[in-house]
């Protein structure tokens, strides 16, 4: 899986590509995607960056689809519990999934200077982690993986950037 994020690609086929896999997903699990949580997708997918509850909440509003927050935390949590978003405990944000549909397991890459946000893809069975898990006998079953730093982007011109 590829690190989405931080370059540039094709954006309207991205939305495109992500809200038909996530369609078909529904389909054939007989989930129900509703027009809320359809806007709350697209929301996130157009965005490409986390975002807050109640900034898609007034998104929402102005667009007539709700206006009390329940609305937007059903919609999110559908979205999260089928792996179609994710939420980033360190921003307290909702980001859209770039692999919806694939079974996987994000690290999420955090830029400190412009909150961009990158999704990669982990292995919390492997490396460090991992083996600290097999030394005490621990077994993983979900990790969330978050790291801070500076985005390309933010980099460009940075003293502290190799």
């Amino acid at each position: 899986m590829d690190t989405i994020g931080f370059e540039a690609h094709d954006h309207k086929g991205c939305v495109r590509d992500a809200i038909a896999a996530v369609e078909m997903h529904c389909a054939e699990h007989k989930l129900q995607f509703t027009p809320v949580r359809r806007r709350v997708l697209e929301i996130l997918l157009s965005e490409h960056r986390a975002m807050g509850a109640y900034e898609i909440l007034d998104i929402l509003r102005d667009e007539g689809l709700g206006s009390q927050p329940p609305v937007v935390y059903r919609a999110l949590d559908f979205l999260v519990t089928h792996g179609f978003a994710h939420k980033i405990e360190r921003l307290n944000a909702f980001i859209a999934c770039t692999h919806p549909g694939q079974n996987h397991t994000p690290a999420f890459l955090i830029c400190r200077q412009c909150d961009a946000v990158a999704e990669a893809h982990a292995e919390p069975s492997k490396g460090m982690l991992g083996r600290a898990a097999a030394d005490t006998g621990f077994v993983i079953e979900q990790a969330v993986v978050e790291a801070m730093g500076l985005c390309p982007k933010c980099c460009k011109g940075a003293a502290n950037c190799a």
